[in-house]
């Protein structure tokens, strides 16, 4: 069992993005992982605007880093970049705060055009910082994922299926099990519930890895 860090970069506390990431973080629990989840966005705006390295919750945030065997990074893509919140916690921390660890970079957006912001702008910043190995991402379309009343998560077959491929790898590198019941599907109650899989969505390219 690895221990893992999961954060969502989102600046919205009604984000696909996050609501994606914490399904996924499930998956990886089944596989028998330790998960735990980090949204940027909880952390004081004070101590990320005002690059505050000394600050408790700075402090606490580097510490997971620190402790983790593997890094779900997972952000919202604006005019082709990785969202400026994630950026100011990454400034934040160590300069080699991922060195040894395995990292799955996970993306959203509006259209295909930003599909290459993994490859481009954060699997660079994610290699300078010392990761091991950044295995395979992922760029999800916002229209293949769908948050229904009560927050049961709906994502598209394809995106879904290609979701699950990239989890289980990233699990496998980090020694996890990936025969787990019914993946990325089913339905649960609340926003970290277990999601759906409904049709009518195409799948967004993949990521070179």
């Amino acid at each position: 069992m690895a221990a893992i860090l999961s954060v969502s970069g989102s600046p919205s506390a009604t984000s696909r993005t996050a609501r994606l990431v914490r399904h996924l973080d499930d998956r990886l629990r089944r596989q028998g992982h330790e998960v735990t989840p980090l949204d940027v966005r909880t952390l004081p705006a004070e101590a990320l605007l005002g690059a505050d390295f000394g600050h408790p919750a700075i402090i606490e945030a580097t510490a997971l880093f620190e402790q983790a065997d593997g890094v779900v990074i997972g952000t919202p893509v604006y005019k082709a970049a990785y969202s400026g919140l994630l950026k100011s916690l990454l400034d934040l921390l160590p300069q080699y705060a991922l060195t040894g660890k395995t990292v799955l970079p996970l993306a959203t957006g509006g259209s295909t055009a930003h599909v290459l912001a993994i490859d481009y702008a954060l699997r660079p910043v994610l290699s300078s910082m010392g990761a091991a190995h950044i295995v395979p991402g992922w760029f999800t379309l916002d229209k293949d994922i769908t948050v229904g009343d009560g927050g049961t998560l709906t994502i598209a077959p394809a995106a879904a299926a290609a979701l699950a491929q990239v989890t289980d790898q990233f699990s496998t590198a980090l020694g996890g099990r990936t025969a787990v019941p019914a993946p990325i599907s089913g339905r649960g109650a609340g926003p970290h519930a277990a999601v759906s899989v409904s049709g009518g969505a195409r799948q967004a390219a993949r990521t070179a890895g």
